[in-house]
């Protein structure tokens, strides 16, 4: 992939927007039955943004994969930015509620956080749209729901809720965006993590890199290093972290009681 580029939500018409979003139907047309849908090409989209990422995405390439020509696509969806606003909103329905996850509140919010975990890695373009004015469709208002569900009844505010529920979530896309990002270097590279290091290991070897200027450096970075195989864990990052934001929530419900 090419460097990708940061969309951003919320920057098409709203009304179209809108209507797209919660298929509100168009006035009625005469003559043949459509051969598209807007869903259809919303599809179409997440199919190629998932294997080639957003910069590949254009209404003529979705035309191309559809067979249609690149006009014909506006009849259904307005613009790029419209798209992304239900490319996103598609992609989020994928997420499960936690109601039914055994072991309280906490197994509620870790269930939330590696749904959203997987999520990112199913459809790593996510991870560039910047969701500060996020889509007002169905999933996204459902997926809100269904987090604050998770923490309702145990004894924090609504401000609260929401600031917890944002915690984590928050945690799990930014834990997941040092996975992919990982995970694309290795691409880009055809080098594992490991043989990168076996590389550039005899390099560093042959100069002073001031060494015993950074003991803690050296001694924490060689037992990561061997931990992980690599020079990050992201999994391992997200599994510790989560349980220590879990622990904090914990001491804040437990003084609410």
């Amino acid at each position: 992939m090419a460097n990708v580029t940061t969309e951003y939500s919320g920057g098409g018409d709203p009304r179209r927007s809108i209507e797209l979003l919660w298929g509100v139907p168009g006035r009625p047309k005469r003559g043949p039955k459509p051969k598209l849908t807007a869903e259809r090409i919303v599809r179409t989209a997440i199919a190629v943004a998932d294997a080639e990422g957003l910069d590949a995405l254009s209404m003529r390439r979705i035309a191309d994969e559809l067979g249609v020509a690149p006009m014909s696509i506006y009849t259904y969806v307005p613009g790029k930015a419209e798209l992304i606003d239900v490319m996103l909103d598609r992609a989020m329905a994928e997420l499960t509620p936690a109601d039914g996850v055994a072991g309280g509140w906490r197994a509620r919010l870790e269930h939330i956080a590696r749904d959203n975990w997987g999520l990112y890695h199913r459809h790593p373009w996510l991870l560039h749209v910047a969701a500060v004015r996020p889509p007002m469709g169905p999933a996204v208002f459902g997926k809100y729901e269904f987090e604050l569900r998770a923490v309702d009844g145990i004894g924090l505010t609504d401000l609260e809720m929401d600031s917890v529920v944002a915690l984590v979530t928050g945690f799990a896309e930014s834990s997941a965006r040092v996975s992919v990002n990982a995970a694309e270097a290795e691409r880009r590279s055809g080098m594992t993590d490991a043989q990168w290091w076996e590389a550039l290991a005899p390099l560093l070897a042959e100069i002073d890199t001031g060494g015993e200027d950074y003991p803690l450096s050296n001694r924490v970075g060689t037992a990561a290093g061997k931990e992980y195989n690599a020079a990050v864990g992201p999994a391992q990052a997200f599994e510790f972290g989560l349980a220590r934001i879990l622990d904090g929530i914990e001491v804040l419900v437990a003084s609410r009681t």
